[in-house]
């Protein structure tokens, strides 16, 4: 007999693979706390990596900013999975057809060269430096594949990887530790018309804040460390601007480069 937990993996990957708009898990399946949120999350995206989407190969972070806080009414950070048939290096062409409600946001993102391990003494800024590889300027693609997203619960929306649907990556800077960080500035352009720009301070005061919560935070809710290889989207510094067939979008950090996006039809 399917858990609980597995049951509403299984609502949640009928759903999403067949672009119906996510509607409330019954109540006897749906979590109602954050870890259990994270639990029905891992068991989701083993069934999304048997259906396709590829092996898992890093995280996002959302709600790290005042701007994406606000704009979703949710006052801390969430943390969803990546697959890797979702990633794009450098210039991406995707289907609007293939979302509920395709998005973008502006985002840094880092990738480890070592371990994060869960551990007893919480990590801090300065504490997971060491592990960071590369610092990367990255577009989240988001699907706001919810009937209403506000109605599910933090838990239920942890638990769908909380909007993500891919990204787009740039050359790794490897040299990071020249950048000031917080002073980079990220645009979004769409359609050669700037709509949206905010700075790396943005993310929890500064970007590795971003990374050292979701360090503690896999450790408080259970799951596994942070792996050497893995890259982390530390969270938008730009509100999530929606798409349609025909978009063109560019995004830019000081510092990191820029990316592209086509949307099609």
């Amino acid at each position: 007999m399917k858990s609980n937990h597995q049951r509403a993996a299984h609502e949640l990957l009928r759903q999403r693979l067949a672009l119906h708009p996510i509607t409330p898990l019954p109540s006897a399946i749906a979590p109602s706390t954050i870890s259990e949120g994270y639990a029905i999350q891992a068991a989701l995206n083993h069934l999304l990596t048997e259906a396709g989407m590829g092996e898992l190969v890093g995280h996002k972070i959302g709600c790290t900013t005042p701007v994406m806080q606000a704009f979703v009414n949710i006052n801390h950070p969430c943390a969803g999975r990546i697959f890797s048939k979702t990633v794009l290096q450098g210039h991406g062409k995707i289907p609007s057809s293939g979302f509920v409600k395709i998005g973008v946001e502006c985002e840094i993102a880092v990738r480890l060269d070592h371990d994060l391990p869960a551990q007893a003494t919480p990590y801090t800024n300065e504490s997971v430096r060491h592990a960071v590889g590369s610092v990367m300027v990255a577009i989240e693609l988001v699907d706001e594949r919810y009937e209403h997203f506000g109605n599910l619960g933090i838990p239920t929306l942890i638990a769908d990887d909380f909007f993500n649907a891919g990204c787009v990556l740039g050359e790794p800077v490897s040299d990071w530790h020249k950048l000031d960080l917080p002073a980079l500035v990220g645009k979004t352009i769409i359609n050669g018309i700037e709509v949206g720009r905010g700075s790396g301070s943005l993310v929890m005061g500064h970007p590795l804040n971003a990374l050292a919560w979701l360090a503690n935070s896999r450790g408080e809710h259970g799951q596994p460390g942070l792996k050497a290889g893995e890259f982390v989207m530390l969270g938008s510094v730009v509100e999530t601007k929606w798409l349609q067939a025909g978009d063109q979008v560019k995004i830019e950090i000081s510092e990191l480069g820029e990316l592209s996006l086509d949307i099609t039809a």
